[in-house]
């Protein structure tokens, strides 16, 4: 019997879903223990030292400080484009925040298989002064 080996493209996919169904233990079960999380590439309030969420501690607490304090997340993947141990999304991502208003980060979204079924990276391009300045609008 042979064992199916997920694509990045399935990683991915698992990872939208269970960020969107607020499934905390799914998400960060999906990474690799010395995974690393940059979301967005670069410094940011959600990074100020730009160098990523490294390890499944620091990926949890992205988790928990991030997605865990959005109220509803969805996933609009315009195209896919696999290569390898890596795919490259590109969409947008629709959030609802706390309080209601609404906020859409479009981007390109990139996930890396450790090619044995776990994440080892996502890696998010998308740009935060023009998204946090569209919600201020």
């Amino acid at each position: 019997m042979t064992s199916v080996v997920l694509t990045a493209r399935d990683l991915a996919r698992r990872s939208q879903a269970a960020a969107g169904a607020k499934d905390r233990e799914t998400w960060l079960g999906l990474f690799a223990d010395d995974a690393v999380v940059e979301d967005p590439i670069g410094p940011s309030p959600l990074c100020p030292g730009g160098a990523g969420h490294h390890g499944a501690e620091a990926i949890a607490g992205f988790y928990d400080t991030v997605i865990g304090q959005v109220e509803a997340m969805r996933f609009v993947i315009e195209r896919s484009y696999l290569c390898g141990d890596e795919v490259a999304d590109v969409g947008a991502i629709h959030l609802t925040m706390p309080g209601g208003h609404t906020v859409e980060v479009h981007g390109v979204f990139t996930y890396r298989s450790d090619g044995a079924g776990r994440l080892a990276a996502l890696r998010a391009y998308w740009e935060f002064d023009s998204v946090m300045g569209a919600q201020s609008r």
